[in-house]
């Protein structure tokens, strides 16, 4: 069985974000099963951001898609997202290190914009599952040099894929097979992988 990686949407997006997109289709060109999913919150709401509330839920959402994913699948199983979806992924993994293989966080939204005082790495200490950072030089929630230094908090294997002169929403003209390529290159092959 394939590999699944299982991919969600930044805050006040959905599943058919063209990031998410372009990411699937060159992902899933090379034999790995690409799930894009909608959080908890946009299930319920087709529009506007999540609310303070909506974040537990969003977690225990993607975690019962992992545990569907698992169920149908022998493959390894990853998951990522991009921004607030990445950021919920990656909290997922801290709360329960063995439940995935790897992460794929496209533009970790490290701080708010104009905020760098405002850390969102509380997790990052207890994060023990390998991870894929892909993220823009001109992103403003978090400039490359803030993450690297943030990275050095997480006791699992990182690594920091940087997109030269992108921002937050990684607008690139081959940003979906730049992303396939590096998760590719960061996650090691298994019997399971074409």
């Amino acid at each position: 069985m394939p590999d699944t990686l299982i991919l969600t949407h930044g805050a006040g997006s959905n599943r058919n974000a063209p990031l998410l997109v372009a990411a699937d289709r060159a992902i899933s060109a090379l034999g790995i099963r690409v799930l894009r999913v909608n959080l908890s919150y946009r299930e319920e709401r087709p529009t506007g951001p999540p609310r303070p509330g909506d974040a537990a839920r969003d977690r225990a959402g993607l975690r019962e898609i992992v545990l569907k994913a698992r169920s149908e699948h022998d493959g390894r199983v990853f998951l990522g997202g991009h921004s607030y979806g990445g950021r919920q992924a990656s909290m997922l993994a801290a709360e329960e290190p063995e439940l995935i293989e790897g992460l794929l966080l496209l533009s970790y939204p490290l701080h708010p914009p104009r905020k760098p005082e405002q850390l969102r790495t509380a997790h990052f200490p207890s994060l023990r599952t390998q991870a894929l950072f892909i993220h823009g030089t001109r992103d403003p929630f978090g400039l490359a040099a803030e993450l690297e230094a943030a990275l050095k908090l997480i006791p699992a294997q990182t690594t920091l894929v940087l997109i030269e002169s992108a921002g937050h929403d990684l607008k690139s003209a081959d940003i979906g097979e730049r992303i396939a390529i590096a998760f590719t290159r960061s996650v090691p092959r298994s019997d399971a992988c074409p």
